[in-house]
């Protein structure tokens, strides 16, 4: 199409304002690939591009929208063609880089994965949680953590991140426990795989962070960050590791040398914004064949472009459960 719709994102006297422009498709540039977008996802991510000081955007305006799935169009590369289903996120895409809120996108192709077995809805139900969530299912496996050695916990156990992570761990046969401060969503948390929901980590958010506590779990997949995170290092048996890629529950933390030193633990910061594109692809290769999702009818929520506001005031508020998968064909 030589003309498409994009949500626009506007910064203008500290309030963020959305608007839906028709643009004109500009001519590639050797080494870029045009996708007709067929699917986005909404991620914390993209609800801190629409928030006045949300620190992710470089400069308004801009198409938000980290995660990308569709289909090329237009190649002016040798790795890609016209009819490739494609994902793309990560780098500077929905931040500094016209994202996926739009009817066509244009990446680099350096930036592309194709697609083999997923189709395009699929992958952007994964998007750039589900891609978290297998990178730190990788490192708790890497670690040579096993099924048998223990429990593993997952915080912030509702938000994209944490179902797919448990949607994976429990495929591979280990122990979840899945950690959230919304009980409703107990039952849903079990058919992704928990055995055993408990509240928020630590029980009491007002205690003094524990240099060593009770060695309980195996291992870790922290969603939340903060007193959650300090909370789960010190209670680590030995040898385990957390994989860590949240910050809702605050940047900080407090914890101790101690777990480190005394049981040997590790903590994995988990980054999928620059991982090269070799590591990401062949890790998008696995989602669609032993690290492929189990639940994803139940992970995701289908919803139109017109559904994207409420699901950022959601996250906002801490109260959205599970992964918002943008139909870009609809709601405009």
């Amino acid at each position: 199409m030589s003309q498409y719709r994009a949500l626009i994102a506007e910064l203008a006297d500290d309030a963020v304002t959305s608007r839906v422009e028709v643009r004109d498709a500009a001519a590639l540039e050797p080494g870029q690939v045009r996708i007709e977008v067929e699917h986005s996802g909404v991620n914390y991510k993209d609800a801190l591009a629409f928030t006045p000081g949300g620190g992710v955007v470089r400069s308004y305006p801009i198409v938000p929208g980290i995660d990308i799935a569709g289909t090329v169009v237009e190649s002016a590369s040798d790795d890609f063609a016209a009819g490739d289903r494609v994902v793309a996120h990560g780098y500077d895409i929905g931040t500094a880089h016209d994202g996926g809120y739009a009817e066509q996108a244009v990446v680099p192709a350096e930036w592309v994965v194709r697609l083999s077995t997923l189709t395009t809805r699929e992958a952007a139900t994964v998007g750039t949680a589900g891609f978290t969530a297998a990178m730190s299912v990788a490192a708790i496996v890497d670690r040579g953590i096993k099924p048998g050695d223990g429990p593993v916990v997952v915080t912030g156990a509702t938000g994209g991140v944490g179902s797919a992570s448990i949607d994976l761990l429990s495929g591979l046969g280990y122990d979840v426990v899945a950690s959230s401060g919304k009980p409703e969503a107990a039952d849903r948390l079990r058919e992704l795989g928990a055995s055993q929901v408990i509240g928020r980590l630590p029980e009491d958010p007002d205690a003094k962070p524990r240099a060593l506590g009770k060695g309980t779990w195996a291992a870790a997949v922290d969603c939340v960050g903060g007193a959650a995170l300090a909370e789960v290092i010190s209670t680590l048996r030995y040898g385990g590791v957390v994989a860590a890629s949240g910050l809702t529950g605050g940047t900080g933390l407090r914890t101790t040398v101690m777990p480190f030193i005394l049981r040997g633990v590790a903590l994995e910061g988990i980054d999928s914004v620059q991982q090269p594109i070799a590591a990401r692809r062949a890790l998008w290769s696995r989602i669609g064949t032993d690290l492929r999702p189990r639940h994803l009818d139940l992970i995701g929520n289908d919803i139109g472009v017109d559904g994207i506001a409420g699901v950022v005031d959601a996250l906002r508020d801490g109260t959205y459960t599970g992964r918002a998968v943008v139909d870009t064909t609809r709601g405009w």
